[in-house]
């Protein structure tokens, strides 16, 4: 409103507050004698929840949890690799060459130690997140990010299921229960895919960690999470002025006082989504593993070079025939492959780069350029099934997971394709 230099709705909001506040004065409300237990809350909010300073301090401490992130796990996860590769030369010297030392070596160490190497950061990460749970900073993410929300056109309550998106899309999708619009609800369920789930960090850690410098690491991780972002709130506003129209209503909410974290809390917080984790290596992605590891072996032919047997088989024709689809990225065949693969769940995009490339993918393989328009596509393309069973579920409608689907795998092609192009006219 000019009068005021506000939004409409903090204006109601405001003077709703006023009214509440003259009531309570006439009725004779008192606050009491007591010292103000929330000050401290108050004076740490003056700064970290200002419209000015909030986002900078919010992508601050998101850079300095990365750059922790890379700078702690390195040692831990160097020695995972160790690890990894004695058992995997142990088990190479002790079984007689054929189809069960193949699968050993190459399948299940291969692909279930590309991706277990990475537990220490992924630990790194949890902790930092739990951190920021348990000491109320993340419902002022929230609060900071509300009006970015009504500028996105929707609800201030869309912000909680897109931070949960950075845990697992698909709890994400069922938080948006408590939003009340269905047209917001059907949009925040829209955009989440681009909020980098768990799920994606092995791969985010295995490229960047890989192709490069240790100085660029976190930039490039952060570079990440503020494009989805950005691509969230672009997204939303198409999909809220072309597709899903309508109005909100206001929100309101509760700020907790900050509250130093217990570590017990903490560390059981974080046990908890690496015992997850370390499930999944156990089964969802030592299948996976097993199956691109046989689709990369048969047919096979001992008279061939590695190189050939896997352009010869199954997975190598497969990925020959799609290659020419992701020539504009220039992508290989290897990782068309992954992203296939990925589709399930996105981890196995991982093992799948550990399977095909042995566990040694090296600089030598890609370009920064290309890697870093792969790690684009791995953020924005097809989230993975559950999360699309997920919108079908709650949205009662196949068309708009159909939807999700499509326009995501879409939006990545194009977006990795311009980026690629555009970056070799400076290279």
């Amino acid at each position: 409103m000019e009068e005021t230099g506000d939004d409409a709705e903090t204006a109601i909001m405001d003077a709703k507050y006023g009214f509440i506040n003259g009531a309570l004065t006439e009725a004779g409300f008192t606050t009491g004698t007591k010292a103000d237990t929330y000050r401290m809350t108050h004076l740490i909010d003056n700064v970290l929840s200002n419209r000015f300073v909030g986002f900078p301090i919010f992508f601050f401490i998101l850079f300095i949890m990365f750059q922790t992130t890379f700078a702690l796990g390195q040692y831990p996860m160097d020695w995972i690799e160790s690890c990894v590769e004695w058992v995997g030369e142990w088990v190479g010297q002790t079984l007689p060459p054929g189809p069960l030392h193949s699968m050993l070596t190459d399948g299940v160490i291969g692909g279930v130690g590309a991706v277990i190497v990475f537990l220490p950061q992924i630990l790194i990460l949890y902790f930092f997140i739990s951190l920021m749970e348990d000491s109320g900073y993340m419902s002022r993410a929230a609060f900071i990010m509300d009006r970015l929300m009504h500028k996105m056109g929707l609800h201030g309550k869309s912000f909680i299921p897109l931070v949960m998106g950075f845990g697992c899309n698909v709890p994400a999708v069922m938080a948006t229960r408590t939003i009340e619009s269905r047209r917001s609800r059907i949009i925040t369920m829209l955009i989440l895919p681009f909020m980098s789930c768990s799920a994606r960090l092995p791969v985010y850690i295995m490229i960047t960690g890989t192709f490069f410098a240790a100085t660029w690491r976190p930039w490039v991780m952060l570079s990440l999470y503020t494009v989805g972002i950005m691509l969230s709130v672009v997204v939303s506003k198409v999909l809220s002025a072309f597709v899903i129209r309508g109005e909100d209503t206001p929100f309101v909410m509760e700020l907790p006082p900050y509250r130093w974290p217990t570590a017990k809390a903490i560390g059981r917080h974080t046990w908890e989504k690496g015992k997850e984790y370390l499930k999944k290596m156990g089964g969802i992605i030592l299948v996976a593993s097993i199956i691109v590891w046989a689709l990369g072996y048969f047919p096979h032919n001992d008279a061939l070079t590695e190189q050939e047997q896997q352009e010869q088989s199954l997975i190598g024709r497969m990925g020959k025939t799609i290659e020419p689809l992701c020539s504009p990225q220039g992508f290989n065949w290897k990782l068309d492959v992954s992203l296939i693969a990925g589709i399930g769940a996105k981890e196995i995009v991982a093992s799948t780069i550990g399977v095909l490339y042995n566990g040694e993918v090296s600089s030598d393989d890609l370009t920064p350029l290309t890697a870093y328009c792969y790690l684009l596509f791995i953020l924005i393309y097809f989230p993975c099934i559950a999360t699309i069973a997920a919108i079908r579920h709650e949205t009662g409608s196949w068309r708009w997971a159909a939807f999700a689907a499509y326009y995501t795998t879409l939006l990545a092609w194009v977006v990795s394709a311009a980026v690629n192009q555009i970056g070799q006219l400076f290279i």
